[in-house]
């Protein structure tokens, strides 16, 4: 009985421990999982020569990339709250190289779509299940778990323009092929994670139970700081798709610059993007979850602002501001809207991942159409706006001043 018992609070010690080995899997599993994401918009320039498409089509494609990435999440997360796949996650990196074999030989926009989609239903099962992993592996530290989390995406994403620069620009659509050797390490990697993932339920008695802590906000407040949330990824998502799917499109148009010299500016912002995120987290965990996303969305107001204005030099200095301030946010806001609803994190990391992927399709299509209705140009004029909204988050609750009260 006495053993049994030492077993069992040894299983817990262990199960509370924050397991680093896991989290900087999971992140570079990450890595690799917008990396191949990252292949979509950065070969845009190269579809659109090729096959004469409009910035309303480019558009289109995002749509579907974004749509069929963002639709599936909430389900995903709602489905393993209840039963835990610990394997999905390889599931979805299988879809996601069906996606790139087929972009490399999609010849038509039709074609192009349907490849999107795959690589997009790939997201969306990975992306759910990441998110609780990095939780249950944090050892309670969840703003620093999000954050090693969502960095090691920030930087796939912004290898992907570099890597398409050097080796598909060069030579052929044909030789994104080369990116499945990374998917290859891919599945390598997530195996282990599922291992691990698999064996740490059974010493959770079979149950995910991630780390949380309880508030006691009343039903309504919770519901009216979802709306808040919602409404700030509004904001950051439609602004972010403008940089995202459109950033090397303006500054070929604005500056003159080839396709290759444009992927070169665009990997400067992914990078300060990445060192955003990196801050993001365990500056929640440090002075609270709402200052860091009221001033990471409403802080990068003046620098939008200015950014249609100035030159190619200063417009990199401010793609580097705008990136670290307004990338901060992401993480904040998913450790925040998981301590709203600390029961059910598997959907609430569902619909913020969804609703931000579903916001970067929207975004992107409506800003293709008036693209073509207007100009590049005007695109940014009307985004640098985009970021006063971030100014509502001044009525979100303050967590972590609730938390202290109860200690």
């Amino acid at each position: 009985m006495a053993h049994d018992s030492s077993i069992s609070t040894s299983n817990q010690q262990l199960a509370q421990k924050t397991v680093f080995s896991i989290l900087f899997s999971i992140s570079f599993a990450h890595l690799i999982n917008d990396l191949i994401q990252a292949i979509i918009p950065s070969i845009y320039p190269i579809l659109k020569e090729n096959y004469h498409l409009s910035f309303s089509q480019i558009g289109l494609i995002t749509f579907a990339f974004q749509f069929s990435a963002s639709i599936f999440q909430p389900i995903v997360g709602y489905y393993t709250d209840k039963h835990p796949k610990p394997f999905s996650q390889i599931y979805g990196m299988l879809f996601s190289i069906a996606g790139v074999v087929s972009i490399s030989f999609a010849n038509n926009f039709y074609w192009i779509v349907i490849s999107v989609i795959f690589i997009g239903i790939g997201s969306s099962i990975f992306h759910p299940e990441s998110a609780r992993i990095s939780n249950l592996a944090s050892g309670g530290k969840r703003g620093l778990a999000q954050s090693i989390f969502q960095v090691g995406g920030n930087f796939g994403t912004a290898l992907g323009p570099l890597l398409v620069a050097l080796i598909v620009v060069p030579n052929s659509q044909q030789y994104i092929l080369w990116f499945l050797i990374a998917a290859t390490i891919g599945l390598g990697i997530l195996s282990k994670i599922a291992f691990w993932y698999r064996d740490h339920l059974v010493l959770r008695n079979h149950k995910a139970q991630p780390f949380i802590n309880l508030h006691n906000l009343p039903k309504r407040k919770v519901q009216i700081s979802i709306a808040i949330l919602l409404i700030v990824i509004f904001s950051k998502f439609f602004y972010s798709a403008s940089l995202s799917s459109y950033y090397q499109f303006y500054i070929i148009d604005k500056f003159n610059l080839t396709i290759q010299q444009a992927q070169y500016h665009m990997f400067i912002y992914l990078i300060a993007y990445a060192i955003g995120t990196i801050l993001g987290g365990p500056l929640g965990d440090k002075i609270g979850r709402k200052y860091v996303i009221w001033l990471s969305v409403f802080g990068a107001t003046p620098f939008a602002l200015m950014l249609p204005y100035v030159n190619l030099f200063w417009t990199d200095v401010l793609m580097v501001i705008i990136g670290i301030i307004i990338s901060s946010a992401f993480p904040a806001i998913l450790v925040y809207a998981q301590e709203l609803v600390p029961k059910k994190l598997g959907m609430v990391s569902g619909l913020f991942y969804g609703f931000a992927f579903g916001m970067g399709a929207l975004g992107s299509a409506m800003l293709g159409k008036l693209a073509d209705y207007r100009s590049i140009e005007y695109v940014y004029h009307v985004c640098s706006y985009l970021p006063i909204i971030g100014i509502i988050c001044y009525f979100l609750p303050n967590l972590k001043k609730k938390e202290r009260s109860r200690l």
